[in-house]
């Protein structure tokens, strides 16, 4: 959920992890459509079959900024959007944005069933996620962020174990991984504003979430005040696209715009806007 340097999954992380004050926003693209399960069939550049004509439907789990989030129009946009947005314009197409739970992502179901064409949620590609989704190349670099309040003399998952301090995770994430790896039985929510919320009004002592995430939150008007940035877990791990197992066209294609918007600078320009800060490394493109 590696400071900027390459995941959650691909990308540069140093440069985040450093300053509290990246400017971190969010992504997506159109808005969501409807949950229900779309036939397959439709043809876009390349063979690649579409949920639906003229579409290519993202789903996402809103909100996660800087990856996918809505701005003051309500308009999903961030990192991911503009990355899925030059894979539809490869395909000669426009993105849709389907908004629902990410356990309906990561374990391929919401693929499966026909409700959008790939995945974009700032997803950690990981052995077990193999099982069930096909993935992109990496495209960011994955890096926890240990939050609490200001003055709690906590630094990392071993001392909230120690001091018996309650944790929030993101329901489903690499989060939720450490958190059990660390011996600690976490309390889970369904997505990241949800999460803050427990923080803000004393459910948890303590939240483990993607940095960039964590970045954003500090930006928020008086989040400062009481809450801090306290430890930071990398966890060699990266971020990827996926697509229903099998759909190998759909994948070909991610990977080539992949692969040209990092030699063509597009891929640093969009990670820029999004997180405040120049990358320190980038993802190697597609062969």
């Amino acid at each position: 959920m590696a400071l900027w340097s390459s995941r959650r999954r691909g990308y540069a992380v140093g440069a985040v992890a450093i300053t509290a004050a990246l400017a971190l926003s969010a992504c997506g693209s159109q808005s969501a459509g409807t949950d229900s399960a779309k036939p397959a069939g439709s043809a876009a550049a390349g063979g690649v079959q579409l949920v639906q004509p003229g579409k290519l439907i993202t789903c996402t789990n809103l909100p996660y900024p800087p990856f996918q989030s809505k701005d003051s129009s309500g308009k999903v946009v961030g990192f991911d959007v503009d990355m899925i947005d030059l894979v539809a314009k490869k395909l000669g197409v426009t993105q849709e944005i389907l908004d629902i739970d990410f356990d309906s992502i990561k374990g391929g179901a919401a693929l499966n069933a026909g409700k959008c064409d790939i995945a974009a949620a700032g997803m950690t590609i990981t052995d077990e996620r193999k099982k069930n989704l096909d993935f992109s190349d990496p495209y960011f670099d994955e890096v926890l962020g240990l939050v609490t309040k200001k003055g709690a003399g906590v630094t990392s998952l071993d001392q909230v174990k120690a001091k018996g301090l309650s944790l929030g995770v993101q329901a489903g994430t690499t989060s939720l991984d450490m958190a059990k790896a660390a011996g600690i039985e976490a309390k889970e929510f369904k997505d990241s504003g949800k999460q803050l919320l427990a923080l803000q009004s004393g459910q948890v002592d303590v939240v483990l979430q993607d940095l960039p995430v964590v970045v954003e939150w500090t930006k928020k008007p008086g989040f400062g005040d009481s809450f801090e940035l306290v430890g930071q877990v990398p966890t060699k791990s990266q971020y990827g696209f996926a697509v229903k197992k099998g759909n190998t066209a759909l994948l070909k294609a991610v990977n080539e715009a992949l692969g040209t918007a990092i030699k063509d600078g597009a891929w640093t320009t969009s990670y820029e806007k999004w997180m405040g800060a120049a990358p320190v490394s980038t993802p190697s493109p597609a062969s």
